[in-house]
C-alpha cells in the first residue's frame, strides 16, 4: 500500500477502533490457484498473549479456505473504516484559484498475520455468542442462540469452522486532507456532515 508519511495511522488503539467499528474484513490468501480473497465478520482480541493479538472468525465449512490453507498460512485481512468522495468544489480554494482536483477520503487498516483453523464447537459457541452479543446490542430485543432450539442451533454450528489470525503487524492509512489547507480540510468536513458521512467528517476535523 501506497502510504506517505502524513498519512500514516500508527497508533494502536487507533487501527483498533477502525477494525471494532467496522469488523467485516477482506481476508486475501495467496493458493496454488492465485489470489483469493473472503468478506467475514471478524472479532478482534487485543489482549491475547503472544504479540499484537488475534483475530477471530468462522467460515462456511463448505467454504475451500479452510482446508486448502495449511497451519501458518501467512495471510492479509483489510478493514476499510470511514470513506467518501471529495470534491473540489468543496474547497474555499478552488473558487480562487482552481487549482483543484477531485480525490477520495478514507480510512484503512491491513493486517498481516498467519491462519489457524479451528474446527472445535466449543470455540465456535463462544465466538458466535459473542459476536451476537456485539452485533445485536443496539437491537431493541437482541437476539441470542438461546431463542432458537437446541438442534437448529448445534446443526448450524456444525455447518461452520473456526478460524484465527494470529496478528504480525497492523498497516493503517488515514487519508483525511492532511496535505490540505486547514480551511480546504474543514470546508470539506462539513460538506460531508451535511450530507450524512459524520464520521468522516470528524475524522478529518480531528485530522488537524
Amino acid at each position: 500500500m501506497y502510504l506517505p508519511d502524513h498519512f500514516a495511522e500508527t497508533r494502536p488503539a487507533e487501527l483498533h477502533r477502525i477494525i471494532r467499528q467496522h469488523p467485516l474484513g477482506m481476508l486475501v490468501t495467496c493458493v496454488s490457484d492465485g489470489l483469493d480473497a473472503d468478506h467475514i465478520p471478524f472479532e478482534l482480541d487485543d489482549s491475547a498473549e503472544g504479540g499484537h493479538g488475534v483475530l477471530r472468525a468462522h467460515v462456511a465449512r463448505a467454504n475451500p479456505l479452510w482446508r486448502r490453507c495449511p497451519a501458518g498460512t501467512p495471510v492479509m485481512v483489510v478493514f476499510r473504516g470511514a470513506e467518501a468522495y471529495v470534491s473540489p468544489s468543496w474547497y474555499p480554494s478552488k473558487h480562487e484559484t482552481h487549482r483543484q482536483v477531485p480525490t477520495w477520503n478514507y480510512q484503512v487498516v491491513h493486517v498481516h498475520g498467519s491462519l489457524a483453523v479451528v474446527d472445535d464447537e466449543r470455540f465456535l459457541r463462544g465466538l458466535v455468542a459473542r459476536l451476537t452479543r456485539t452485533h445485536e446490542a443496539a437491537e431493541p430485543r437482541p437476539w441470542k442462540m438461546g431463542d432458537s432450539p437446541p438442534d437448529y442451533i448445534d446443526g448450524m454450528l456444525r455447518n461452520i469452522v473456526g478460524i484465527e489470525v494470529a496478528i504480525a503487524s497492523m498497516t493503517g492509512k488515514v487519508k483525511l486532507g492532511q496535505n490540505r489547507e486547514p480551511r480546504d480540510r474543514l470546508g470539506a468536513a462539513d460538506t460531508l456532515k451535511a450530507r450524512g458521512h459524520e464520521a468522516l467528517s470528524r475524522a478529518m476535523r480531528d485530522a488537524g
